[in-house]
């Protein structure tokens, strides 16, 4: 049997050709992605160098770099080098940056958190000393969890957990010492009830009435912060933060904790962790009018790094996705370890 004689075999020649309906749609929106320049013509978010803020974990030391395993290309700094590292963000152009301290001793209230000679108000004192006030704005967290032995944030009732009250006269008391410092801008992270309250009147009395608050307003209780804690040696000793963090699950409640915070004086809020909560970001955008951060955490970064590492991922491309995403979401500003990467990356787009 020949190939023509085959049953299954069709003389293409021979067969009539199939005629469509033209095809003429009205909007061919394919146009306008034709080019790279077209694409950047058109583009509708943009972010900024200015819109970084880099999170810095600042160590006792001097001269000190040490890698952090679990968050690739950030290390614990000394003061010297926080100084060092400040001056080559602001020459990338980054917005500001947030310091996380590691004190050089730990008791059950957290005193290096406020201590006038503690880690964090060392680095401020060096970093204004170097003039980088004027060039980045410098950011201190505000939490005791770093600090106490125990791990969470703030001191302990009888039964293990956390005095409300208790904290937020310690956060107040911290607050104060880092504005003292040289902060431009406290950010109270405990999600301790009337913590922003508390910090607006301390730093008025105290004569810090320009210090801003960026309130950790929506912070839930996320499974993406487990690389932080290592960074920052703040795991919890026992139990763990779902009693005074938010449900991940809860988006009104977000909405009403940033409520309460803005009628308690915070002049920002924050969104964390930032892409499990671009919604709630959505929403805070369209109801607040405050401005709006939203913070791309340690394991955000580190799940994008690690499968970068193994070529899974374009680092580039994920961390510019990533915070376009964020931006585009509705956040003024975005904290996230990638803050010099991209800020040269972008800069490398716009020319």
């Amino acid at each position: 049997m020949t190939l023509a004689e085959h049953p299954t075999h069709r003389d293409t020649a021979a067969a009539p050709a199939v005629s469509s309906p033209a095809v003429d749609p009205a909007h061919r929106l394919r146009r306008l992605r034709r080019t790279p320049a077209l694409r950047a013509l058109v583009r509708e978010t943009r972010p900024h160098p200015r819109q970084l803020v880099a999170g810095l974990f600042v160590q006792p030391g001097h001269g000190r770099r040490d890698p952090i395993g679990s968050l690739p290309g950030v290390s614990r700094l000394s003061p010297d080098e926080a100084v060092a590292e400040g001056r080559r963000l602001a020459d990338l152009g980054v917005g500001g940056l947030i310091l996380f301290g590691l004190p050089a001793a730990k008791d059950a209230i957290g005193t290096g958190a406020s201590a006038p000679d503690g880690i964090i108000q060392e680095a401020l004192l060096r970093l204004v000393d170097a003039g980088l006030e004027e060039r980045l704005v410098l950011i201190a967290d505000t939490c005791l969890c770093e600090y106490t032995d125990h791990g969470h944030c703030g001191p302990l009732l009888a039964d293990g957990r956390v005095d409300n009250d208790a904290a937020i006269a310690r956060l107040a008391e911290t607050a104060v010492s880092q504005a003292a410092a040289g902060a431009a801008v406290v950010a109270p992270s405990a999600m301790m009830d009337g913590q922003v309250a508390a910090i607006r009147a301390a730093l008025d009395t105290a004569g810090h009435l320009e210090t801003a608050i960026l309130a950790y307003a929506a912070k839930t209780a996320s499974a993406f912060y487990g690389p932080f804690r290592e960074a920052a040696d703040s795991a919890p000793a026992f139990g763990d933060r779902r009693g005074y963090q938010m449900d991940p699950a809860n988006g009104r409640e977000a909405m009403r904790e940033m409520a309460i915070d803005v009628a308690e004086g915070a002049d920002m809020l924050l969104v964390k962790p930032a892409l499990p909560s671009l919604d709630i970001l959505a929403a805070a955008r369209a109801r607040f009018d405050v401005p709006l951060g939203a913070y791309q955490v340690s394991g955000e970064y580190a799940a994008i790094a690690a499968a970068a590492g193994f070529g899974w991922l374009d680092a580039r491309r994920a961390f510019t996705e990533t915070a376009t995403s964020i931006v585009r979401a509705g956040a003024d500003f975005v904290i996230t370890y990638a803050a010099a990467d991209l800020a040269a990356w972008l800069r490398e787009e716009a020319g």
